[in-house]
C-alpha cells in the first residue's frame, strides 16, 4: 500500500495515472492547497517545497523505514524504478523518457501554469503578461507536435513522459490553445485520454474536482507566498 497525497491538479493527476497503470494500491490523502493543507507540519514534513504531491512507500525496495518522496517528475521515476514499467533500462531509450519528462518539469508545467495564473487568476488583467504566456506556451505545444510527428508515444513507447505531459496539455483551452493547430499532439492527447488508466484516474479526482472557485483567501495563500525566516 502507497499513501498518496494529492489535490486535483496536473501534477497531482501525473501521480494516479501511474499508479493506475501500474496497478498499486494507493490510499488518497486530500491536500486542500486553497485551504492551506499544504503548510501543515505533517505535510511539510514529507514535502518541504509546500507543494503536492508527495508519496510514501511503505514497502521500500531495501525492505527499511518507509521512504517518502516528494516532487512529480522524482516520483514517476521513483515508482517507475520500483515497478520496472514505464522508463526503459536500455541507456539511449532511457535518456529519452528522462529528456522528455524533464521537459515537462523544467518547460511545458511552469510556462503553462503562468500561463493559468496570468489568464484566470491574477487580480489584473495585464496583456504582457498574459500575451508572454499563452504564447510561450504556445511555443511548447509546438515542440511537442513536432516531437509527435510519425509517434504514437513522447518517447517512442509509452512512458513517464507521456504520463507527465498529458495532464497539463488536458486544460487546453484555458491556455488559450487550440489542438486543431497541432494535429500530432491531438491525435497522441486523444490516444491519451482514451487510456483506461487515465478515465480511471481522473474519475479518482471527483470527490474534490466540482468545488467553488478559489476564494481571495484561497489565491493569498497560493500566490502570496514569501520566505518564512
Amino acid at each position: 500500500m502507497l499513501d498518496l497525497y494529492y489535490w486535483p491538479t496536473p501534477n497531482g493527476h501525473k501521480i494516479t495515472i501511474f499508479l493506475e497503470e501500474a496497478g498499486i494500491d494507493y490510499r488518497i490523502h486530500p491536500v486542500d492547497i486553497s485551504a492551506g493543507d499544504q503548510f501543515k507540519p505533517e505535510f511539510l514534513a514529507l514535502s518541504p517545497n509546500n507543494r503536492m504531491p508527495a508519496i510514501v512507500d511503505h514497502n521500500p525496495d531495501d525492505g527499511g523505514e518507509p521512504i517518502s518522496v516528494f516532487e512529480s517528475g522524482a516520483i514517476l521515476i521513483y515508482l517507475a524504478d520500483k515497478t520496472g514499467r514505464f522508463l526503459p533500462t536500455e541507456t539511449r531509450a532511457r535518456k529519452t523518457a528522462l529528456e522528455w519528462l524533464m521537459w515537462q518539469m523544467g518547460g511545458l508545467g511552469p510556462m503553462a501554469g503562468q500561463n493559468h495564473h496570468f489568464v484566470q487568476y491574477a487580480p489584473e488583467r495585464i496583456p504582457y503578461a498574459m500575451d508572454r504566456y499563452v504564447n510561450e506556451t504556445n511555443r511548447l505545444y509546438g515542440v511537442l507536435n513536432k516531437r509527435l510527428e510519425g509517434r504514437d508515444w513522447i518517447a517512442d513507447e509509452y512512458s513517464i513522459a507521456d504520463m507527465a505531459a498529458y495532464p497539463w496539455i488536458r486544460p487546453h483551452e484555458r491556455q488559450l490553445q487550440n489542438l486543431d493547430d497541432f494535429p500530432h499532439l491531438k491525435r497522441w492527447f486523444e490516444r491519451m485520454q482514451s487510456r483506461p488508466a487515465v478515465i480511471t484516474a481522473y474519475a479518482k479526482a471527483a470527490p474534490w474536482t466540482d468545488r467553488p472557485a478559489v476564494t481571495e483567501e484561497g489565491k493569498k495563500l497560493l500566490f502570496g507566498q514569501k520566505a518564512q525566516n
